[in-house]
């Protein structure tokens, strides 16, 4: 978008809208937000997939994970 606009006027094109237009409008913006949560999802995973191949992250269970925070605890509680 080259001339952006600000938010207030968005909200005035908005309520000038067709019910029908404005049912559109919903339908597209929850497209975009679906469609931008899938990236960051597919970017996290990626993120996730080089630091397990890096050795920069663990792999285990939940068991396994409620052991490592509680050391963690453990040892901040301790100054370490």
């Amino acid at each position: 978008m080259s001339n952006p606009v600000s938010f207030q006027t968005v909200i005035e094109y908005v309520d000038a809208l067709s019910p029908e237009d404005l049912d559109l409008l919903f339908e597209l913006i929850r497209k975009k937000r679906i469609e931008q949560r899938r990236q960051e999802i597919a970017s996290n995973a990626a993120e996730t997939l080089a630091a397990l191949a890096a050795g920069q992250a663990k792999r285990g269970t939940i068991a396994d994970l409620r052991a490592d925070l509680l050391v963690d605890n453990e040892n901040s509680c301790l100054g370490w």
